[in-house]
């Protein structure tokens, strides 16, 4: 694999925000979350979980609830405000006041004609669902105290709505309330300390499901409005419910950073009737569980950790599988650090600011220290009209030009040889290509002057049904490698303009199956000029330099680790070499970069103590006024 000078960074201390909301589309297999900070991410749970959209946050958008209504996805806030997202360009759509204070939750019917808040003022507001837009219907009968979680039955008819001390059942058509279950404070507790229902489920056959502040999980009968079983699951709150398609399971988040799964079972062997039964506790997370999602085949969770976790459950799935596999996702599944490699300069892109840094000289003996100057001014000009946003940004190799992804596919390119900078071109996809969903992610300059001068489209690589994760250009041999959410490899010719003979012989043979088991996508891709047969790349724990003058690894060979590899007598290290060089010894690794000079510059996330930057497990409960 060849020896390097290393640069060993530490100190790049990103940290993510509290996760606060989720809403699962099974439709689509898409995850939408949201941040304390305001962001949003999409997983698509059908491309081996890659996160495919991040909408930054946005100051005074903190976002309560998230909720999909078909492809379309809205959010509710203590701003008292209800946005819909553009999906394709990555922003919100627009903003409706809702005009009731602070949105605690936000519920759509089935049918997917109805959206439903619950406001700080004590009402459920009904909005109807436009082509276009959302209006507002009407108000159902307001209430003394503010409206907390909302659940529709999936007749579309009846809404429940969770409160202080109680729960409300609706008539959706209307606007009546129908019944009110009173919510017991628990044993011991003190009279004067309310209750918050903090989530709720209406299940198909009237049963409701609440979670509530005094660790309570009630199963009542909607019908008669009467409590049919209590289960007391923690000392503190329950923060979340999620319930499976079918409603043969249902899960509860704590604030001690547990998820309770309930079954709907017979008790006992040999009984027909069924109910539910607490079956199984899971403990993935060190604070509170905010937000749930139940998929058919796993439990998803994510709270004040920062961790999104996907729990398997192993009566759903094969055993011993890849499927069956714990994930827990915490870092973005892209870039955030950049290297100037002729300059020595590193970015580091944090959700709200930009750090730049000068690299230290190497000493020769191994790893070096990072000069301590940090570098905090820039002259900055200003740019064009035309650049309103941009999903990724590209400087030529002669920095004379900056290319930025934008809507449709389409590509914005900005000339920065001038006294400002000056728009030049816009490169659309033909029609037809381009793909309206999803906004192009990955942008990397060549040599070649086909983008460069002539402007105009030179190619189209053949559409794969993965997501690409990474991507880059060969300088020599202009050459562009791909990698995708599923690991998959490729490398096509811009010159002959088809896919390489090493791409074929890779796909023939298959990649091996321990490569093809890692649950982190590759997010960086390099080349070795020293090397031309050398490509560069990693995920967030391995380091990997593909030899594609070695043979590939065959399907029994052992996949070695290179400091494993090293330990082996050497005609053992020759019988076991092949093109995959690996190296695992990382955690969080961030950016691997060669600079001109032949060193290795590589970023690491330091494992900062989650635990010493979070509150108690203990929510407190600070509402808006």
């Amino acid at each position: 694999m060849g020896e390097f000078k290393v640069h060993r960074v530490r100190f790049f201390d990103y940290m993510p925000t509290a996760i606060r909301a989720m809403a699962f589309n099974s439709r689509t297999e898409r995850l939408a979350l949201a941040r304390a900070d305001g962001a949003l991410e999409i997983f698509n749970f059908a491309d081996n979980y890659f996160q495919e959209k991040v909408i930054p946050g946005q100051d005074g958008r903190a976002v309560e609830a998230l909720c999909w209504v078909g492809q379309r996805l809205f959010s509710a806030g203590l701003n008292g405000e209800i946005t819909e997202y553009d999906l394709e360009n990555l922003r919100p759509r627009y903003t409706v006041e809702a005009y009731g204070g602070p949105i605690w939750t936000i519920s759509s019917n089935s049918q997917g004609t109805l959206l439903a808040v619950g406001c700080e003022d004590g009402t459920v507001k009904m909005f109807e669902i436009l082509e276009e837009r959302i209006q507002f219907q009407r108000n159902l009968d307001r209430q003394k105290g503010r409206i907390i979680s909302l659940s529709w039955h999936p007749s579309g008819t009846l809404i429940a709505a969770g409160m202080m001390d109680m729960i409300r059942i609706f008539d959706a058509e209307t606007g009546r309330a129908t019944h009110r279950l009173l919510v017991e404070r628990g044993v011991g507790a003190s009279k004067s300390k309310e209750v918050v229902v903090w989530s709720i489920v209406f299940l198909s056959d009237h049963t409701i499901v609440s979670g509530d502040s005094a660790g309570k999980v009630q199963i009542w009968d909607g019908v008669t409005g009467t409590l049919v079983r209590t289960q007391l699951v923690t000392k503190w709150d329950v923060l979340a419910l999620s319930v499976s398609n079918d409603e043969s399971s249902l899960v509860a988040g704590t604030s001690e950073g547990t998820v309770v799964q309930f079954q709907f079972i017979s008790s006992t062997v040999g009984q027909q009737d069924k109910e539910w039964v607490r079956t199984r506790t899971f403990k993935n997370h060190s604070h509170d569980v905010r937000a749930l999602a139940h998929t058919e085949t796993a439990v998803v969770s994510g709270g004040m950790d920062t961790q999104l976790v996907v729990r398997p459950l192993l009566d759903k799935v094969e055993k011993n599988t890849q499927e069956s596999a714990l994930r827990k996702m915490t870092l973005p599944h892209r870039s955030l650090v950049c290297c100037a490699k002729k300059a020595g300069l590193l970015l580091f892109q944090f959700p709200d600011h930009l750090e730049l840094w000068r690299l230290g000289e190497s000493d020769g003996h191994g790893d070096s220290p990072l000069s301590v100057s940090f570098l905090f001014s820039l002259q900055v000009s200003k740019l064009p009209k035309d650049l309103r946003s941009a999903h990724q940004l590209c400087f030529s190799p002669d920095s004379s030009k900056l290319f930025a992804s934008s809507s449709h596919s389409s590509v914005i390119v900005v000339a920065l040889n001038q006294p400002e900078c000056k728009y030049l071109h816009t490169l659309k996809p033909k029609s037809g290509e381009s793909d309206s969903t999803f906004p192009s992610q990955e942008l990397n300059n060549s040599k070649l002057p086909m983008s460069c001068v002539c402007l105009q489209l030179h190619c189209t690589v053949p559409v794969y049904s993965s997501c690409p994760t990474a991507i880059a250009i060969h300088p020599t041999t202009s050459n562009l490698v791909a990698v995708h959410a599923d690991q998959q490899i490729f490398e096509f010719s811009l010159v002959q303009k088809e896919y390489t003979e090493w791409s074929r012989k890779l796909q023939k043979q298959g990649l091996h199956s321990l490569w093809l088991e890692r649950d982190t996508p590759i997010t960086h891709v390099a080349f070795n000029p020293q090397n031309p047969a050398h490509i560069i790349l990693h995920d967030t724990f391995m380091f990997c330099i593909i030899d594609q003058s070695l043979p590939l690894p065959e399907a029994k060979t052992p996949f070695y680790n290179q400091m494993t590899l090293r330990s082996l007598p050497e005609p053992q290290r020759i019988i076991h070499s092949h093109a995959f060089k690996i190296c695992k010894n990382f955690q969080h690794l961030m950016c691997v970069s060669l600079l001109e000079d032949h060193s290795l510059v590589v970023v690491e996330r330091p494992l900062l103590n989650i635990m010493s930057q979070l509150p108690a497990p203990v929510r407190q409960k600070k509402f808006a006024t």
